[in-house]
């Protein structure tokens, strides 16, 4: 069974490669579109796998979270310190 990934990103300056994100998210599996920068795709890779994949057409100056809700889990890049720790800490409450 594939896994209910939800992707959210943010492209700051300089960059901004939006083509090449998008292209990413969508070759994670079957997509929706639900926002600008959210995406629903379901998808036979983890929460990390998906990340690798989608932050490889990133800039380093760009933030990523996915979140599988099939398996309670997330994964993220570039995250503020403050949101990362809260996030980690409230996970699992």
């Amino acid at each position: 069974m594939a896994n209910n990934l939800f992707v959210s990103y943010d492209l700051h300056n300089p960059g901004q490669d939006y083509s090449s994100v998008i292209e990413a998210i969508k070759s994670l599996g079957s997509w929706a579109k639900v926002h600008k920068s959210v995406w629903y795709v379901s998808s036979n890779l983890s929460a990390d796998a998906a990340v690798t994949k989608v932050w490889a057409a990133m800039d380093r100056n760009d933030s990523l979270i996915v979140v599988d809700a099939s398996n309670n889990s997330a994964s993220w890049q570039n995250l503020s310190d403050e949101v990362a720790k809260h996030i980690q800490e409230q996970w699992a409450q």
